[in-house]
């Protein structure tokens, strides 16, 4: 038998070298693939982020401008009013506060007083008219009735028990007022556009208002609100709903 010699042997020890090369590469080229469509993946989503964010700071400035427009509105049409109502507009939540409960309600009663019937009948069509024009109409989301009380209650044995006794009735104050401006013939035209938009919120005393000191103050905590909330927050959630 002829013998081959040395080359012969490094012929036969280089094979397996080579059929490894020939194993890595396409192994390589696969990982490559998979980098590349990660890539891909990651920058998608980096920019479906950050239209989303685009969208929601589009909405927070539409929002913005929106209040702001409201409240001057608001502010013009109620200004010389407010004092003679013991009333203020907040420009933060464009929540309109009726302060002065000695003639909202009698105590522990949801009975309406004449005087707070007289400034509802005067405040409310005004009201209305604003929120229903063409420039607001269509990003009202609700407006809200909100009956709020002190924490104290009369006889109540402990705080919890005064918390639901208020509960009640604060409720049943914004039910009251709820149907007496819905029955003002003045808004009849709107009467169905307002069951869809306006309800009635009794809180009790769980936002009271605080003196400087950061103690309750009672006599001011006893009032009934009307505040907007217009569609920003519904469209923001919608976009966070659809990102998910």
């Amino acid at each position: 038998m002829k013998n081959r010699g040395p080359s012969a042997k490094r012929d036969f020890e280089s094979t397996p070298m080579l059929s490894q090369e020939a194993h890595w590469i396409p192994l390589s080229d696969l990982m490559t693939g998979l980098m590349v469509i990660f890539l891909l993946i990651a920058v998608t989503y980096m920019v479906k982020v950050e239209a989303d964010t685009d969208r929601i700071k589009n909405v927070a400035i539409a929002y913005s401008e929106i209040r702001d427009a409201l409240y001057e509105d608001l502010h013009a049409e109620f200004q010389n009013d407010l004092p003679r109502w013991k009333a203020e507009i907040l420009k933060n939540d464009l929540t309109i506060r009726f302060m002065e409960p000695e003639i909202l309600f009698s105590p522990g009663s949801s009975e309406l007083k004449p005087e707070f019937k007289a400034m509802l009948n005067d405040f409310f069509p005004r009201y209305v008219r604003i929120l229903t024009s063409p420039k607001y109409r269509g990003s009202i989301n609700e407006i809200r009735i909100e009956g709020h009380t002190s924490s104290d209650w009369t006889g109540s044995s402990n705080p919890e028990e005064a918390y639901f006794k208020n509960m009640e009735l604060s409720q049943a104050r914004t039910r009251s007022t709820l149907k007496f401006v819905l029955d003002l013939p003045q808004i009849e035209a709107d009467r169905p556009w307002l069951k869809k938009y306006l309800t009635a919120n009794g809180l009790s005393s769980s936002r009271p208002v605080l003196m400087p000191d950061n103690t309750e103050d009672a006599e001011r905590s006893r009032r009934v609100e009307f505040r907007v909330r217009t569609d920003a927050e519904t469209r923001i959630a919608k976009i966070l709903e659809v990102a998910r």
